[in-house]
């Protein structure tokens, strides 16, 4: 019955230009907009619907409750961050390993965290 996230929606103050941002710079594709809204879809098939935003935007903290970042999977990881550095991308850590996994955290074109990851071994 219930399949699995079909998408998570971010709001913005400008869907058009964030939408563009995941295009140029994680190589997702715009594959849906209506009435201002924009999907991006990731090559591996996950999608962001990114709509307008109403009222002020709160400051982004790693570890404030809600949904914290959206985790970009990678297969060529220091090829990633170096792409990612090479566009100016503003990046919140180092790149660390983690039970075998390589890590680093940034922020899209509105602030929101994102992290890159590659895993040794994918999640059962």
């Amino acid at each position: 019955m219930f399949k699995g996230l079909e998408h998570t929606a971010i709001a913005s103050p400008d869907p058009a230009k964030l939408a563009q941002w995941y295009v140029d710079h994680l190589g997702f594709a715009i594959n849906f907009t209506y009435a201002g809204n924009y999907f991006v879809k990731a090559a591996n098939g996950t999608m962001l619907e990114i709509i307008p935003s109403e009222g002020t935007p709160a400051p982004q903290n790693m570890k404030d409750p809600g949904i914290r970042h959206l985790a970009i999977q990678v297969d060529d990881f220091d090829g990633a961050h170096a792409e990612l550095k090479k566009l100016g991308v503003k990046f919140l850590t180092e790149p660390y390993n983690n039970q075998g996994n390589r890590l680093v955290f940034f922020t899209d074109g509105d602030g929101n965290i994102l992290h890159l990851i590659h895993r040794a071994k994918p999640l059962p």
